[in-house]
């Protein structure tokens, strides 16, 4: 049963929270529009794509400073409650430290579920809109940008099929000296390689220029030679290259599927791809983390008041956020695991909320 007290401080809990958010948003948003208002006149972008564009933009950007929103609405709240002794009058009550985190407990069970609901399925959407808009209309060459390098692409596409091409036009759906090979444990079956190959997405075929196929036989090989050839195969050719940022636009189990294939393609990119699924629970749980650190720090009285509270609250926000980007980048261009990248932040501040939570306590 939650009691008078509870319900007030969760109230003011999500309350300030949802403030934080309408307030920040549109500073951002005007931010954003000062800063790219020229790029849109000059590609004359219409109305409608830039309405939603900024859709996107407001969940996108909600979600990236999700920490820092959350824990600057509780530094805001609970120093108000400390500055006019509320809180003191709560614990001269007979009420334990513990039991007084409660309602804050529930609130940020509240907000991680909603954050990771929207981390699942809604974050997705807006994070491919958010990506295109800014590639397609914001960036110099920003359609080639999106496939980041598609020279040289080697692929797994099976158990035990390996595919080549040496460049991938994404505007043609043309790749240039194609070679797929297959094997049957390390010995070589057929090799099939043409000049160019084309994707015909109206029947899922490919149309390969200067084509052959040898087949390995036992007692000689089998050679088939041809100007052009229509043939169907397992893998998509915009497969090969997919965009820079395809992770952040997949629902849960699509990342899962994605992720899985990938790793059996041997991707070079399958660190970054991690980094986004484990985030998508991490970021949850650091609500819980940085709730006890907020009210640790704002519960009591300051001789710098509310402003020393936010001083120091806007420091440890600003110092997971650096933390959370400096491992995740770390993790993405090096061989550092993700898992521990991704949850590093987590553990270091889970202790430093610890610290902070028995000195509140005294």
């Amino acid at each position: 049963m939650l009691t008078i007290i509870d319900k007030y401080i969760l109230k003011r809990y999500l309350a300030t929270f949802a403030a934080m958010l309408l307030m920040f948003i549109p500073i951002g948003i005007i931010i954003d529009v000062s800063e790219k208002i020229n790029f849109m006149i000059e590609n004359k972008v219409p109305f409608l794509a830039v309405a939603v564009y900024y859709y996107h933009f407001t969940i996108y950007f909600a979600n990236s400073l999700f920490p820092i929103f959350l824990f600057l609405s509780i530094i805001w709240f609970t120093s108000k409650l400390a500055n006019n002794t509320e809180i003191i009058a709560i614990l001269s009550s007979g009420i334990s430290f513990t039991r007084f985190l409660r309602p804050y407990i529930i609130g940020a069970s509240i907000i991680s579920v909603f954050v990771l609901l929207m981390g699942f399925f809604v974050v997705p959407v807006s994070s491919e809109g958010f990506n295109n808009f800014r590639y397609t209309y914001l960036k110099t060459g920003g359609k080639e940008l999106m496939r980041g390098d598609n020279t040289d692409v080697y692929r797994q596409i099976s158990s035990n099929e390996f595919l080549y091409v040496n460049s991938f036009n994404t505007e043609s759906k043309v790749a240039f000296n194609f070679v797929l090979e297959k094997f049957d444990k390390e010995k070589l079956v057929s090799k099939i390689t043409a000049s160019r190959i084309k994707w015909n997405p109206k029947d899922s075929t490919y149309t390969l220029y200067d084509y052959s196929k040898r087949t390995v036989g036992e007692f000689g090989d089998k050679l088939e030679k041809a100007p052009e050839k229509n043939a169907k195969f397992s893998f998509e050719l915009e497969d090969l290259t997919p965009v820079v940022y395809i992770a952040e636009t997949l629902s849960l189990n699509k990342l899962y599927q994605f992720i899985d294939k990938e790793k059996k393609r041997g991707s070079s990119n399958i660190n970054v791809y991690l980094v986004v699924l484990y985030k998508k629970y991490s970021v949850p749980v650091s609500a819980f983390i940085l709730t006890v650190i907020a009210v640790s720090v704002s519960s009591m009285k300051r001789r710098g008041g509310m402003g020393m509270n936010l001083t120091i609250g806007i420091a440890v926000a600003f110092g997971f956020v650096f933390f959370d980007k400096i491992f995740g980048t770390l993790a993405e261009k090096s061989t550092f695991s993700p898992l521990i990248a991704v949850w590093f932040p987590n553990i270091v501040f889970g202790i430093l909320a610890i610290f902070l939570l028995r000195n509140a306590k005294r």
